[in-house]
């Protein structure tokens, strides 16, 4: 039986986005995403998070830095009883990858690739799913992959203009406000919810 799973970018929505983080010295929890994953995983959602690491194509830093400060990350939320299902991450970027790098992939939001390979791989229901991230790419993403729900946090007006139609655009009230949103039933089958 397939589950239904909240989709979270990382950089911007789990920390602070200042930029190609890949160390611990420099990463940040944002306020409030510790209650807002437990709060999903007590309502049986898996935890997947899917994220760009186009840092890692461009040479800025390797896989082993990522795998590093992701464990590190995922020992914080584990320390509070949160667990995580999956981290998906595309290291590609078609312009600025360095070597193997260099190359387009449906796995780099806006592409689904990330989220539909953690459905397969997981036995995760899309459309009973939801994608919280603060770029338009990860709402364009989450709909290519025919997520119920696209949940977007914008960091300025020109992301939130360029979110697809449906997805629910929360301006003020940040992680507070997109966990009382996960609240509300999502039925399977019924598309993007909402509107900006």
């Amino acid at each position: 039986m397939t589950r239904p799973a909240l989709f979270l970018d990382r950089d911007g929505i789990i920390n602070l986005d200042i930029g190609h983080v890949h160390r611990v010295e420099d990463f940040t929890f944002r306020e409030g995403i510790f209650d807002l994953c437990a709060a999903a995983q007590a309502q049986g959602l898996a935890l997947v998070i899917v994220t760009n690491q186009g840092g890692i194509g461009r040479g800025l830093y390797s896989e082993s830095d990522f795998h590093r400060l992701t464990a590190w990350m995922l020992a914080r939320f584990a320390d509070r009883g949160i667990r995580f299902t999956g981290v998906e991450f595309c290291p590609d970027h078609p312009e600025h990858g360095i070597g193997r790098y260099r190359r387009t992939t449906p796995r780099r939001k806006p592409g689904p690739g990330m989220i539909l390979d953690a459905c397969a791989a997981h036995g995760l229901d899309p459309a009973r799913s939801t994608i919280l991230g603060d770029r338009a790419t990860d709402m364009q993403a989450g709909a290519a992959a025919g997520l119920g729900r696209l949940i977007l946090l914008p960091h300025d007006a020109a992301e939130a203009a360029a979110a697809p139609p449906g997805t629910i655009v929360l301006a003020e009230g940040g992680l507070v406000a997109a966990a009382s949103l996960l609240r509300m039933p999502l039925a399977a089958g019924s598309g993007a919810e909402g509107g900006r």
